[in-house]
């Protein structure tokens, strides 16, 4: 079994030594330096020049459509799917935490983001601007009705597998890709984002992130949850501050993704 893990990055940063682990460079059809040994996201059929709306999404189509290992996977130059975050890099999954996994579940993702006192749908709107969620649930009443009831009950759940980082046999990666560039895609012809500022513009990868749980639940798929290592300090006082104060204070800047 081929195993082909890969890190979405737009700079140089430390990677992995272990094989599976290929770094991809998002946004290569606009950003210049392509680091060495980093895979572009601009060859074969891709979307790179996507990247300021789609953001590590233009790394996932490129997997969908250039990859061809039996199990595919997306993790962040700055958070990865772990086995021991306390090891940092050595402590990420090896192809054999993998291969045993994917031989009790179907998929593997981050354990679950609680939001606790907001569900999913305020969370994101009083984070984000709101039409674009909205527009979601119109193409998926018009496109994917039988995902609507799925999709509903997620938005009132407080908590979801975030961030964009899974790993699955190549069957279940590229079908899910494929469902969801089909929404995203349309959504980008209802919504007109030309006035959002640099951090809003990277909407369709907010909106993925509220996506994988429905499909992955319409699906049927069981999942291996696992914790994330994040390379870097997260600053968990100032996360719960500013989700308070989105909350409370919804009319206040809006941040998140930080």
């Amino acid at each position: 079994m081929s195993i082909q893990i890969y890190v979405a990055a737009h700079k140089p940063y430390q990677m992995p030594a272990n094989k599976i682990y290929q770094p991809i460079f998002v946004g290569a059809a606009i950003n210049g330096g392509l680091p060495v040994h980093y895979q572009s996201d601009n060859t074969g059929d891709n979307i790179s020049i996507k990247n300021p709306n789609f953001n590590e999404l233009t790394a996932i189509y490129w997997i969908w459509k250039n990859c061809h290992a039996d199990v595919k996977g997306i993790v962040q130059y700055r958070r990865y799917l772990a086995a021991d975050p306390k090891q940092q890099l050595n402590g990420i999954l090896s192809e054999a935490d993998i291969e045993q996994l994917l031989a009790q579940r179907d998929v593997i993702v981050p354990k679950k983001r609680n939001y606790y006192i907001e569900t999913n749908y305020s969370h994101y709107i009083h984070a984000h601007h709101q039409e674009p969620l909205d527009t979601v649930r119109q193409v998926i009443v018009s496109d994917y009705p039988d995902y609507l009831a799925d999709y509903d009950r997620l938005m009132h759940k407080t908590s979801a597998h975030m961030f964009n980082m899974m790993i699955m046999p190549a069957k279940y990666f590229d079908a899910y890709a494929q469902w969801l560039f089909s929404i995203l895609f349309k959504v980008e012809t209802m919504v007109d984002i030309s006035q959002y500022g640099q951090q809003e513009a990277r909407v369709f990868g907010y909106l993925s992130e509220l996506l994988l749980d429905v499909w992955l639940t319409h699906q049927q798929l069981s999942r291996a949850e696992v914790p994330v290592m994040y390379m870097e300090k997260q600053q968990l006082p100032v996360k719960a501050y500013n989700l308070l104060k989105r909350k409370f204070f919804p009319q206040a800047t809006k941040r998140t993704h930080f």
